[in-house]
C-alpha cells in the first residue's frame, strides 16, 4: 500500500501545483494589466525601467525582463514535474514488483510478465496512459518555463503558461477522480496480465510514447495561440516559436505513426500496415493539421498572410488530440488498437468542446486585428502552392474526420450500426496522395510573388525527366496500372526536386567556408529531407498495395510448393514454452531459409493470437501466418480446408514489394525533422503587398521575362532560401518584441 500512497501523493502534488500555478498566473496577469509596462527588448547587460521607479538589470543575452511585484508562477512548473515523476516511478515500481494490491497492476500485469512488458504496462490502459500524458505535459511545461525565463513579464508568455497549467490541471484532475491509477484492492494475489497484443512485440515500448509526445507537444502551440489572441499581439513573431514546437511534435508523431504501422504489420497477422481504423485515424488527424500549419506558417513569416488560418490550425490540431484521446480511451469505438474502456468519455468530449469554443471564439473576437495587410500576388507562385497544400491537407482531414465519426453519429441518431471502411478512405486518399506528390515536385522550385515559365522549366526539367524515366523503367519490368505508374513517376519527380534543392544548399555552404553538413540542416533543408522520407514511404505504400499477392498454401510435411517466384517447404511442427508464453510453431523454409509462423498464448490470457514470420528484404517481404493444422491443434484462423489430414498445415502467404521502404521513409522523416530543428538564420520577410516596379524605384527597366538577368535573379532567390539555414541564430537574441530576429 506504500507504493499506492506515494503515487497518490504525487498525483495530488501535481494537481494542486497546477491549479495553484494557474491561479497565481491569472492574478499576476490582472495585476500586470494595471502596473507593468509593455514588454521590451533591451541590450544584453543593460537596464529596464521598473514599475516603482529606477531600473532593473537585464541578464546577459538580452530579452524581456521580469518586473518586481509581478506574480509569474514559474516555480510551480518544477513542483508539478516532481509530482508527476513521483507518481510515474511509483506506478512503474508497482508493475515491476507485481504489486497486485493496486487495481491497475492487477488488471494489466502478472507474475510471469517479462520486465519489458511490465514497464510498458504503464500505457496499457486508461489510467496509466493518462499518467504518461501528465508526465510528458509537466516535462514540456517545465521546459517551456525555463526556455522563456527571460521573457517572464511578456503577456504572451504569461497567457501561454496559464493555458499549460490549466491543461495540466485538467489531466491530473482526471487522475484525482475517475481515472485514478492508484485505486487499491485487498486480497489479490495474481494479475490478469497485459492484453496479448501488448506483449508480442518490443515496439510497444517505443510507439505509444512517441505518439503521446507528439499529441502532448501540440499543447504548446495551442497555448501560444491563446496567448497571442488574448493579448491581441497577432503581429508579433511568436508564430516562429509556434512553428518550432509544432515541428518537434510533428517529428515525434510522424515516427510514432510509422512505428505503429510497423507494429500492426508484425503483430496482427493480416499482412497489412494501415486499415483506416478509427484509432489510426485519431492519430492521423492532428498530423494532417500540424503538417498544414508547418507549411502555411512559412507564408505568414514571409508575407504576413494567412494569420487567421494559422491560428485556426493551432487550435484545431490541439483539439483533435483531445478528440483522438476520447476516441481511443472512452470505449465508444471498437478497435484492435483500443485497449481500454472507461467512464471518462463525457469529460474528454466536454473538454474538447471547451477548447473549440474558447479557441475559435477568441479568433472571432480578434477578427479586426487578424486581417492580413496584403494578398496573394501570384496564385501560381510559392504562396499559391502553400495555399493549395493547406486546402489538400485540411480537406483530407475533414474527410477522415467525417468517415471516422459518421458511424458514431449515425448510431446515436438511428440506434443502428453502420461501417465506413477502407474502400471509402482509399477512394479519397489516392487522388490526395498523387496531388500531394505533384506539389512536392513543383512547389520547392517556385518563387515568391512571381512566376516565370522558362525559369521554372530550367529548375524542373531534370527532375521531370527523372519521373518519366522511372515510369518507363516500371513498364519495362512489367508493372502495370495507371495510378501506381503515375505515383511512381511523381514520386521520382518529387525526389529529384528535393535532391536538387539539397545539392544547391550544399554547394552554397562552400561559398561560406563552412562544413558541407550545414547544407543539410535548418528549416528548409531539413524539410527537404522530410520530403524525401515522405516520398520513400509513399513509394512503399504504392508498391505494397498495388502489387500485393496473397494465397493460402496447404502443405504436408516435407512437401515443397512454388508461388510467385518463391519456394515454400513445410518442415514440421514445434511447441516452444517459456514462463510467459506457449507457442505452437510451423517450421517453413522459404527459399532455403527457415521461418516459424506460430500461434501464441501469453500467460493467463484466454485468447490465442497469431505470430507471423516475415522474410524481409529491401525490395519485398514474404509474410507467413500459421492458419490451420490438421487434426488437433491451435491455429490463428478459422477452418479453411475441409478434412485437412493430420500433420498437414495451411500457411498464409502474402508477397508485398517495397514494404521496407515504409519504415525507411519513416526514419528519414524523423531525421529530417531533427535536422529542421537545428536553428538557422532567417531571411527577412518579403513585403506583404506588391513591391513598386523597378522604374518607380529608380532602378531602371525591369528585366524581360526569360532573360538571363531575370533567370539570375530567380536563381539567386532560390539559393538564398537555402543559405538562410547556414548561419545559426545568435544565442540570447530577442525572440519576440515585435521586431524580427536576426
Amino acid at each position: 500500500m506504500l507504493t499506492a500512497s506515494l503515487g497518490t501523493v504525487g498525483v495530488w502534488l501535481a494537481f494542486v501545483a497546477s491549479v495553484t500555478g494557474a491561479v497565481v498566473v491569472a492574478v499576476g496577469l490582472v495585476r500586470q494589466r494595471g502596473t507593468a509596462p509593455a514588454p521590451m527588448s533591451v541590450p544584453s547587460g543593460g537596464t529596464a525601467p521598473a514599475p516603482s521607479g529606477g531600473t532593473v538589470p537585464v541578464p546577459s543575452g538580452g530579452g524581456a525582463v521580469a518586473l518586481p511585484g509581478v506574480l509569474d508562477g514559474r516555480l510551480f512548473a518544477p513542483v508539478m514535474l516532481i509530482g508527476a515523476v513521483l507518481a510515474t516511478v511509483a506506478m512503474e515500481h508497482a508493475l515491476v514488483t507485481h504489486d497486485f494490491s493496486i487495481v491497475f497492476v492487477a488488471e494489466n500485469n502478472s507474475k510471469v510478465t517479462p520486465l519489458l512488458y511490465s514497464l510498458t504496462g504503464l500505457w496499457s490502459a486508461l489510467a496509466g496512459s493518462i499518467l504518461l500524458w501528465g508526465l510528458i505535459l509537466t516535462i514540456l511545461t517545465s521546459v517551456f518555463v525555463w526556455r522563456y525565463r527571460r521573457l517572464v513579464s511578456d503577456q504572451v508568455i504569461r497567457w501561454a503558461t496559464l493555458v499549460l497549467y490549466v491543461v495540466t490541471a485538467f489531466f491530473f484532475g482526471m487522475m484525482v477522480g475517475p481515472a485514478n491509477p492508484f485505486v487499491t484492492t485487498p486480497d489479490v494475489t495474481a494479475g490478469l496480465g497485459p492484453n496479448s497484443l501488448l506483449q508480442d512485440n518490443p515496439l510497444v515500448a517505443i510507439h505509444p510514447p512517441l505518439l503521446y509526445i507528439g499529441f502532448v507537444g501540440f499543447t504548446v502551440p495551442f497555448a501560444f495561440a491563446i496567448g497571442m489572441l488574448a493579448t491581441g499581439r497577432i503581429s508579433d513573431r511568436w508564430q516562429i516559436e509556434c512553428r518550432r514546437w509544432t515541428l518537434f511534435s510533428f517529428t515525434s508523431l510522424s515516427v510514432g505513426i510509422v512505428l505503429g504501422a510497423w507494429w500492426s504489420y508484425q503483430v496482427l497477422g493480416w499482412g497489412g500496415f494501415w486499415g483506416w481504423d478509427p484509432v489510426e485515424n485519431a492519430a492521423l488527424l492532428p498530423w494532417l493539421c500540424g503538417t498544414a500549419y508547418l507549411h502555411s506558417v512559412l507564408v505568414q513569416e514571409r508575407r504576413g498572410l494567412m494569420r487567421v488560418w494559422n491560428l485556426s490550425l493551432s487550435v484545431a490540431t490541439f483539439a483533435l488530440t483531445i478528440l483522438g484521446t476520447f476516441l481511443t480511451r472512452s470505449g465508444v469505438i471498437q478497435s484492435v488498437h483500443a485497449f481500454s474502456e472507461s467512464t471518462v468519455g463525457p469529460i474528454l468530449i466536454s473538454f474538447f468542446f471547451v477548447v473549440v469554443v474558447v479557441g475559435f471564439g477568441l479568433i472571432a473576437w480578434r477578427g479586426d486585428r487578424l486581417r492580413s495587410p496584403g494578398g496573394i500576388d501570384a496564385p501560381l507562385g510559392r504562396e499559391g502552392a502553400f495555399l493549395l497544400n493547406n486546402l489538400l491537407f485540411v480537406g483530407f482531414a475533414f474527410v477522415v474526420l467525417l468517415g471516422t465519426l459518421y458511424p458514431l453519429l449515425y448510431e446515436a441518431v438511428t440506434q443502428q450500426q453502420v461501417n465506413v471502411g477502407a474502400p471509402f478512405f482509399n477512394t479519397i486518399a489516392i487522388p490526395f496522395g498523387l496531388t500531394l506528390l505533384f506539389l512536392m515536385a513543383v512547389a520547392p522550385a517556385l518563387s515568391w510573388r512571381k512566376i516565370n515559365g522558362s525559369v521554372l522549366w530550367h529548375r524542373l526539367s531534370i527532375p521531370a525527366w527523372a519521373g518519366v524515366f522511372t515510369v518507363v523503367l516500371c513498364v519495362i519490368f512489367g508493372r502495370r496500372g495507371f495510378a501506381p505508374l503515375v505515383g511512381f513517376g511523381l514520386g521520382a519527380f518529387a525526389a529529384a526536386t528535393a535532391v536538387r534543392a539539397l545539392v544547391l544548399s550544399v554547394r552554397a555552404t562552400r561559398g561560406h567556408h563552412v562544413g558541407w553538413w550545414r547544407g543539410l540542416v535548418g528549416r528548409t533543408n531539413g524539410g527537404m529531407v522530410v520530403h524525401l522520407g515522405v516520398i520513400v514511404l509513399a513509394m512503399g505504400v504504392i508498391a505494397a498495395t498495388a502489387y500485393r499477392q496473397q494465397t493460402e498454401l496447404t502443405l504436408a510435411q516435407g512437401q515443397t510448393v512454388r508461388y510467385d517466384g518463391h519456394t515454400f517447404e513445410f518442415i514440421g511442427l514445434k511447441t516452444v514454452t517459456t514462463p510467459s508464453k506457449t507457442s505452437d510453431e510451423a517450421l517453413v523454409k522459404v527459399d532455403g531459409s527457415t521461418f516459424t509462423p506460430a500461434t501464441t498464448n501469453f500467460g493467463g490470457a484466454l485468447a490465442t493470437v497469431g505470430t507471423p514470420a516475415i522474410d524481409s528484404g529491401a525490395f519485398g517481404d514474404v509474410y507467413l501466418t500459421f492458419d490451420e493444422v490438421g487434426g488437433l491443434g491451435t491455429t490463428s484462423g478459422g477452418s479453411i480446408v475441409s478434412n485437412l489430414p493430420a500433420g498437414s498445415v495451411v500457411i498464409g502467404v502474402v508477397i508485398e514489394p517495397l514494404v521496407a521502404w515504409l519504415w525507411t521513409g519513416g526514419l528519414l522523416i524523423g531525421v529530417g525533422g531533427l535536422l529542421a530543428l537545428v536553428p538557422g538564420s532567417r531571411r527577412r520577410a518579403t513585403d506583404p503587398v506588391s513591391a513598386p516596379s523597378a522604374m518607380v524605384a529608380g532602378k531602371g527597366p525591369a528585366p524581360e521575362p526569360g532573360s538571363e538577368s531575370m533567370r539570375g535573379e530567380e536563381e539567386g532567390e532560390e539559393v538564398d532560401d537555402r543559405r538562410a539555414d547556414l548561419t545559426p541564430v545568435g544565442r540570447g537574441a530577442a525572440i519576440e518584441s515585435g521586431a524580427p530576429s536576426a
